[in-house]
């Protein structure tokens, strides 16, 4: 790692719910399968069965066959990009792809010239060039203004903030891959056992000893005080280098090389180390630890750089990611929140793991499963929210789970009235037309300012959240009494939420500091001088003084600081020390950095001075007299506001035009979102049967059963009831399988290995010459490897044998007349279905006994 320079309640008992989901759910995901390994097929049919990813959503790319580690930005684009942005415009899928899961198998870093970055982050916000890096570093440390991730602290719905730099659709990308699909699929199981698990475990914050790796412990305290603010604060600050922690639901840390028990975190958990190398999950690391420990130690995502980035914050996750994984937001977007300049970064893992997500429950009113539906048939669906906080802003319909219809939006509604009270001094805001959640937050914010002068608190908008800071450094945060409401106003209903974190501010628990930077190289006679001075206007005063001809600038530093640090006076709780000491010398650098900190944490404490002078050959950073509180906004008293809209009950009635629909089965999925910028989805469906025309088809099965063999091959037939017909097309994983012109009936052969191992759905469209079309029911099959031990049963006379089978396998019949001799193959045969049977027509009246196996 090199180190660069510095409406109506409806009182109805839900019915049990099908489906919840968080922030994105299997609607939202593209699944990207490289067609060419066995193993991204059957890990993405795994991904597809436990998310509920339609089939429609999976893109095969076909040709690729260049390994696993690096591409070509040309290759990239060739092979990924470019057809999955066709696929998703041809497909329909615009209005709901905000997520990409790459299914092992596929590169994951993107070059070109001297630039290099990773595949997730080039199909987030396309790919970036390097710009110039400071003198003696590569090229890779660079921060250029193009690489800027706007979407990073948003805080808002990902489709309404995606990053301002993608040239075209934007992603929340992720990787899902290991060394085995074994290790794979576990990193998907923990990832979505964790789902709206609410985990009270630890997430440890480590600042290690290594100097150049631990830089983000000046982001810790912010993430501290905000989950203190929540109230459900699992953060927790710690200095160490160890790494035998168990049972934990993050850890962000800095080390090169680590090492963690199988079990060190729970369903859920986000974890990452700072440091140059652990994207390089596959080949040579650099004799550092890929992001792969984190996840095969049990964490359900991790980030790490495929090139050296030098130790940038912007170019890792700030903790807040924490922060917004506690909000119920999703873990992709709780990454690529927290990345200021994720373009060297990948992230690897479940994307829409969320362990506290909140979902409601829902009902289909009259709806039950199997209805026919024709014309213009009334529906009515009804949302209940998991709590009054947790309103419902949106709902949409979905058909075979492709988007169809927004049925209803509700926004927070013009003319409410928010009043906010803080310490006894009432601001009231109006909610104008037009308006979102996030609107409403930055106009009650700007509402908040404009009486700072009397409340002595500024507001700072993040999306649909307000960060209240006190600016009141006589009084503790727990006399600053903060009361919300709202009520319509002159609006016919109230739609508008607002609500506190808690009822008084908090204090911190952070300590004020205050960074120092001391360069060039020092002659005989140079000089430097420190000045404390504490609250109670006592000054002390340390100097060192340079005198010899080979002495560092590091030296004569450490000079200095041994007297602050060796003084008794500055050793209470109203004094100074030094820390966070690092000597840029060893990258041919003259300079030095320290940080001073207050002896004890507050704000007060913070407001200790300190001066460093230094003789004209030396130069100081910043010079004059300062106070220990760079970090001002760690140290003031907080409280969050949180801004909804939508309604806790949400019942609604719409009329769904079956005309505009394919004739035949279908399943209607009603999705609610949360009425904040999480948006956490309550979904139900139900499955349909359309009919407005006399078209029909007959769909059958010809060769295969529920589970079949995936080295056999599939038979389905197709029967229109009709000779007007102009195509046939077979559907399953991946989209079209097939398609027959001009002919009333087809049959279709499908190779299990095309498909891979996994759950499939089959089904058929026929469209005839007039317009109309039908679609089949669907089929659903398992593709299956190896055999697991099955029951034989035998009836008699004669000996009948039957088991349990896999269609296409092939299974060898055995016998014997004696138990404990040679048992002979009597017959071999291959199940078209899912019962084998076999009858011994030879049998001898003596007795026989009987074996089945499958057939080498």
């Amino acid at each position: 790692m090199r180190v660069p320079w510095p409406v109506v309640v409806v009182l109805v008992v839900a019915a049990a719910l099908e489906a919840a989901w968080a922030a994105g759910s299997g609607l939202n995901v593209v699944v990207v399968v490289n067609q060419n390994s066995s193993n991204s097929l059957q890990l993405a049919n795994a991904y597809c069965e436990r998310r509920a990813v339609p089939p429609q959503n999976v893109f095969r790319m076909t040709s690729w066959t260049g390994g696993t580690l690096l591409w070509s930005r040309a290759e990239f684009e060739t092979n990924l990009r470019d057809p999955l942005l066709a696929m998703v415009a041809s497909r329909g899928l615009t209005n709901q792809a905000d997520y990409v899961l790459l299914s092992m198998d596929i590169p994951f870093s993107v070059v070109d010239s001297d630039s290099v970055n990773s595949t997730t982050s080039a199909l987030f916000y396309g790919f970036k060039y390097n710009s110039s890096a400071a003198p003696g570093l590569p090229s890779t440390c660079s921060l250029p203004d193009s690489s800027s991730n706007s979407y990073c602290y948003s805080e808002l719905p990902f489709r309404a903030a995606p990053p301002d730099t993608a040239t075209t659709n934007s992603f929340l990308a992720m990787m899902l891959t290991d060394t085995t699909v074994a290790g794979a699929q576990s990193i998907l199981d923990r990832g979505a056992a964790g789902d709206s698990t609410f985990p009270t475990q630890a997430v440890y914050l480590a600042k290690t000893s290594d100097a150049a790796r631990n830089v983000r412990y000046v982001t810790f305290d912010n993430a501290v005080f905000d989950g203190r603010v929540l109230g459900n604060c699992p953060l927790a600050r710690l200095t160490t280098d160890g790494t035998g922690f168990t049972n934990l639901l993050g850890l962000e840390t800095g080390l090169a090389v680590e090492s963690f028990p199988t079990n060190a975190f729970a369903p859920g958990a986000i974890a990452d180390t700072l440091t140059s190398y652990a994207g390089l999950i596959f080949g040579d690391s650099l004799g550092q630890t890929p992001l792969l420990a984190f996840l095969n130690a049990g964490a359900a995502g991790s980030y790490g750089t495929v090139t050296e980035p030098c130790n940038y914050l912007q170019k890792f996750p700030d903790p807040l990611d924490y922060i917004y994984q506690l909000r119920g937001f999703s873990l992709a977007e709780a990454y690529y929140q927290s990345v200021q300049n994720p373009f060297e970064g990948l992230m690897v893992g479940e994307p829409l793991s969320a362990p506290f997500a909140r979902p409601g429950t829902a009902d289909w009113s009259s709806l039950t499963n199997g209805a026919g539906l024709r014309g213009q048939e009334p529906l009515g669906v009804v949302f209940f929210a998991a709590a009054t906080n947790l309103p419902f802003g949106a709902a949409d319909l979905f058909v075979d789970g492709t988007f169809l219809e927004t049925v209803t939006n509700v926004p927070p509604a013009a003319g409410n009235l928010v009043t906010v009270t803080l310490g006894g001094f009432t601001v009231n805001y109006t909610v104008p037309t037009n308006a979102t959640a996030a609107s409403v937050a930055a106009g009650l914010a700007d509402a908040l300012n404009g009486q700072t002068n009397v409340t002595r608190v500024q507001a700072h908008p993040y999306g649909d959240r307000l960060e209240l800071d006190s600016l009141d450094l006589t009084s503790a945060g727990s006399n600053l009494l903060l009361s919300v409401s709202a009520a319509a106003g002159s609006a016919p209903y109230l739609t508008t939420l607002v609500t506190a974190a808690r009822p008084a501010f908090l204090d911190t628990i952070a300590s004020g500091y205050h960074y120092m930077l001391v360069s060039n190289t020092p002659a005989v006679g140079d000089w430097l001088q420190l000045t404390v001075t504490k609250t109670n206007g006592i000054a002390f005063s340390f100097a060192a003084t340079n005198t010899s001809a080979t002495a560092t600038i590091g030296q004569l530093v450490e000079s200095l600081l041994g007297q602050l640090n060796a003084e008794p006076a500055l050793q209470s709780a109203d004094g100074v020390y030094s820390l966070d000491y690092f000597d840029y010398d060893a990258y041919g650098q003259p300079a030095v950095e320290f940080y001073l900190y207050a002896g004890s944490p507050g704000w007060p404490a913070s407001q200790i001075q300190v001066a460093v002078t230094a003789s004209s050959n030396l130069l100081v950073v910043p010079a004059g007299l300062s106070r220990l509180d760079d970090n001002l906004s760690d140290l003031q008293p907080r409280n969050h506001l949180f801004v909804g809209a939508g309604v806790s009950a949400l019942p609604l009635n719409f009329t769904l035009d079956t005309t505009m629909l394919p004739d035949g089965f279908h399943r209607l999925t009603a999705v609610a979102y949360e009425g904040s910028s999480v948006r956490t989805q309550t979904a139900i469906s139900r499955d349909v049967c359309i009919q407005n025309t006399a078209l029909a088809a007959a769909f059958t099965l010809l060769s295969g059963g529920a589970n079949t063999d995936l080295g056999a091959t599939l038979g389905f037939s197709v029967v229109a009831n009709t000779n007007n017909v102009n195509t046939i097309e077979l559907f399953s994983t991946g989209g079209s399988l097939g398609v027959i012109s001009n002919q009333p009936a087809a049959a279709f052969s499908v190779a299990g290995t095309n498909l891979g191992l996994g759950l499939h759905p089959f089904y058929a469209v026929v469209a005839a010459s007039g317009g109309a079309q039908y679609r089949t029911e669907t089929k659903w099959i398992r593709l299956l490897g190896p055999e697991p031990p099955f029951t034989v049963s035998i009836t008699s006379p004669p000996a009948t044998l039957s088991w349990p089978a896999t269609a296409g396998r092939s299974y060898d019949v055995l016998s014997s007349t004696n138990l404990q001799g040679l048992f002979q193959v009597q017959t071999s045969l291959i199940p078209s279905n899912g019962t084998a049977v076999w009858t011994d027509t030879n049998a001898e009246l003596s007795p026989r006994f009987y074996r089945v196996r499958t057939s080498n």
